[in-house]
């Protein structure tokens, strides 16, 4: 829109004289003012010009004036262009000119005033049409632009609950933040892996129904699940009642040994606390923990659309089969993990073990808890 009036407005005659009169009195008011001297010039101003309103001459050579109206009717970007037809006189020409999609009529010899205001009237009519469009066009933007952010959005959500599977919720977010999930690649790294199961488990499955068996798992697994994203392990696998935890990857943890043991106690303390309830409905279970030390090579495992992040080495072996000699509510570690969580650990020598699968025999620690009061030299 430009000038005061706000409006370009075509003015379409095969006189140069009417359209002289009409520039004449719209020019002075802002309007800008296009000519064309027959319909098809009209219809090609049109097509390359953007243009507010048109004044048209019915009777004309070529295409006369309703021909003109219809084919601007007809084409969706100008179907609602204001239109007023400049007439001589007669209502059939009236009817005709509706018929053909005109908005509104001027009389011949036109009248100052008149043209002046229905002007200004369908004028402002476009201008509500551009504002009506224009939000249109932005609306359909916006919406555009929300479906992408959406569909991301859910494209990130499903990443995420994938990672969750086997990764701290803090570390799951990182992940789908940075878009790097390189370090999720085959590597070797030092680790220390955790792996406890549940005393009695194979007899009490025997024994109960279905829907008590996976009561006790249910409860059983959000109680450790909350432990080990707390301590932001990473999770191997739930088997059932078997679970294998292990930190120092993907992110590294410098305190790897004492971490573990501190989830280990803390397991062992909200096990022991479901454990009494499970005992009022006649169930005897306990949790027996393994935890050691050593490289491992690491990263994804499966197919395209169900991956896991596994560990592989004798370390995971290791880990099993300390948990499988610990007795009921027992915390047996190996001498290395010992060594390396520090002072602050409390426990015992366990001796010697022969276990499934090491030709040696395996120094154990019996781990009974962590005294914080002591200092760290």
């Amino acid at each position: 829109m430009t000038g005061a009036g706000g409006a370009r407005v075509l003015v379409v005659d095969d006189q140069p004289a009417n359209i002289r009169l009409l520039e004449a009195i719209l020019a002075p008011r802002g309007y800008t003012v296009l000519t064309a001297a027959s319909g098809e010039e009209a219809l090609e101003v049109i097509a390359t010009s953007d243009v507010d309103l048109v004044l048209l001459d019915i009777v004309m050579p070529g295409l006369d004036g309703y021909e003109v109206c219809r084919r601007i009717r007809e084409q969706a970007d100008t179907a609602y262009l204001p239109v007023v037809m400049v007439t001589a006189s007669g209502d059939e020409q009236k009817v005709r000119a509706l018929e053909a999609g005109a908005d509104d009529f001027l009389g011949k010899p036109v009248n100052q005033s008149e043209l002046l205001a229905r002007v200004a009237s369908l004028a402002r009519i476009k201008r509500y049409q551009d504002t009506i469009r224009r939000q249109a066009t932005e609306l359909a933007g916006w919406n555009r632009e929300l479906e992408s952010r959406v569909e991301t959005q859910v494209a990130e959500l499903e990443r995420m609950g994938r990672l969750r599977r086997f990764l701290s919720p803090q570390l799951a977010e990182l992940i789908v933040d940075s878009g790097d999930e390189s370090f999720l690649e085959s590597h070797r790294r030092e680790i220390v892996v955790v792996f406890c199961d549940l005393r009695g488990f194979t007899t009490f499955a025997e024994a109960s129904e279905p829907e008590e068996v996976m009561g006790v798992l249910k409860d059983y697994h959000e109680a450790l699940g909350d432990l080990i994203f707390r301590f932001e392990g990473t999770l191997e696998r739930f088997a059932g009642d078997g679970l294998m935890v292990f930190f120092n990857d993907p992110v590294r943890c410098d305190d790897g040994p004492l971490r573990a043991i501190r989830m280990a106690l803390a397991m062992r303390t909200r096990v022991r606390g479901l454990a009494e309830t499970w005992a009022r409905q006649g169930h005897d279970l306990a949790l027996g923990i393994g935890i050691a030390q050593g490289y491992a090579t690491l990263g994804k495992i499966g197919f395209d659309g169900r991956l896991d992040y596994a560990a592989i080495g004798s370390v995971t072996n290791l880990a099993s089969r300390l948990c499988d000699a610990a007795e009921p509510w027992q915390v047996l570690v190996s001498e290395r993990v010992f060594s390396a969580a520090g002072p602050l650990v409390v426990g015992e020598d366990a001796g010697a073990r022969e276990l499934r699968g090491f030709s040696r025999r395996v120094t154990t620690f019996s781990v009974r808890g962590v005294d914080n009061s002591r200092t760290v030299s």
